[in-house]
């Protein structure tokens, strides 16, 4: 697959760093941003790269020239009139007959991009856009997805957004099909979200590619000095999902926000005292927080599904507010006993989701690559203990100070983030 990257920024943002080179030949631990792109492409196979410039061009091309010397192969775009971030892409339709990477070369990131395209193809729509949870996307633009992760909707800064929202931003990675260049826009310059991608959402024929994985813009000297403590700390290799991570997954009710028994009612949902926190500390700590949840009011037929999402967009608003983010949310909806009203019978059974079998743990470690032994299971109860035990992680009892063989008991989220954690820290979130 052929790598497009865009290299003909101006980088206002960012000029009293860059001083007289373009913005992606400012170094990160003695190499240019942009070198650390083209390895991490080279490393997985993806060695066939169009590169577009444009300010200080020389620089781009006088350090890289035809690729050969960082073992890949570039060929240029000049571009002389600015024609927008997705003009020159019109220019480049020739050479591109097959779905492409499309990157800006100011990001800093390192991912797995056999997996990206795997979901990519496995969808078979016209665009796939490379997204993740931050810290701030109350702030941030929105990409709103179905359960299956097409696109509904593309939500600027500026575009009012919906009271609870999942948290899911646009990384600036993208997997494109040449059939979106078949029509140029009426317009002097392209703008690639605005003109191109937007227009897609809710089309069916673009898809979101939810990972974890380390995705950085460097546009302002603030952002670039956290990329800088990042790479120092190990954070943006860590994340790479080819290498094994380590999770500490997380029950919902009563140990990040209020039980109430079964809960029902989105109302109801209220975050426990100093759970933000926590979670925002373990977002900062490199372990994955990922939710995993029982959910027997779906098969009881209480509760939707989209009732649920919306329960979960909730919890995500809620945490996002406070600088905190779920990785990932995986519920059971199966319950085994018969007998409720308005029950759905398909999903009466045994399963192997349901806390205290690991079924959701289990699943999660093979999506996210996850070393189960280095992991946690926190959760309130004994079916949280079990399932833990069951899929080989330590564990924890929070808000319960029953025994039921788990590794620690603490009074709270907080506290068990406090004494396992600590003062460890890959860094913040920009």
């Amino acid at each position: 697959m052929k790598t497009v990257i865009m290299a003909g920024g101006r980088g206002t943002r960012i000029a009293e760093l860059a001083g007289d080179i373009p913005k992606p030949m400012i170094p990160v631990q003695g190499k240019p941003v942009l070198e650390w792109e083209i390895e991490c492409l080279r490393e997985q196979g993806f060695d066939d790269i169009l590169m577009t410039v444009s300010h200080k061009k020389e620089a781009i091309l006088d350090y890289f020239g035809d690729g050969s010397a960082f073992g890949v192969k570039i060929e240029y775009f000049i571009e002389d009139t600015p024609l927008g971030n997705a003009g020159a892409l019109f220019c480049l339709r020739d050479k591109l007959t097959e779905d492409f990477l499309l990157l800006n070369a100011d990001a800093v990131f390192d991912v797995d991009f056999n997996r990206f395209v795997e979901f990519h193809r496995r969808k078979g729509g016209l665009a796939t856009l490379f997204t993740h949870p931050n810290d701030h996307p109350y702030d941030s633009g929105l990409i709103l997805t179905d359960s299956d992760g097409a696109v509904t909707q593309w939500l600027t800064k500026e575009d009012q957004r919906p009271q609870w929202y999942r948290n899911c931003v646009n990384a600036g990675l993208h997997i494109l099909s040449p059939k979106l260049l078949e029509l140029r826009p009426d317009t002097p310059k392209v703008d690639l979200d605005r003109q191109i991608l937007k227009p897609l959402a809710g089309t069916g024929q673009m898809f979101a590619y939810q990972s974890p994985e380390y995705v950085k813009d460097m546009g302002t000297p603030e952002r670039y000095a956290a990329v800088c403590r990042d790479f120092e700390s190990g954070r943006v290799q860590a994340r790479n999902l080819k290498r094994r991570q380590k999770a500490i997954f997380l029950d919902r009710d009563g140990t990040i926000n209020r039980y109430v028994g079964l809960l029902r009612g989105i109302d109801e949902l209220e975050l426990l005292a100093g759970a933000a926190e926590a979670v925002r500390r373990i977002n900062q700590s490199g372990y994955l927080a990922i939710l995993v949840t029982n959910q027997p009011v779906i098969a009881r037929g209480e509760v939707t599904v989209e009732q649920l999402r919306e329960i979960h967009n909730k919890l995500e608003t809620l945490l996002g507010r406070e600088g905190a983010y779920l990785d990932a949310i995986y519920y059971c909806p199966h319950h085994p006993d018969k007998g409720y009203e308005g029950e759905s019978p398909e999903l009466k059974i045994v399963c192997d989701c349901r806390k205290p079998k690991p079924g959701m743990l289990l699943r999660a470690a093979e999506d996210y690559n996850i070393d189960l032994a280095a992991s946690w299971m926190v959760g309130d109860s004994e079916r949280d203990i079990r399932a833990g035990i069951a899929a080989g992680c330590r564990t924890a009892l929070v808000e319960n100070k029953a025994q039921f063989g788990q590794t620690m008991t603490a009074k709270s989220l907080l506290h068990f983030v406090n004494e396992t954690l600590g003062g460890m820290t890959f860094g913040t979130e920009a």
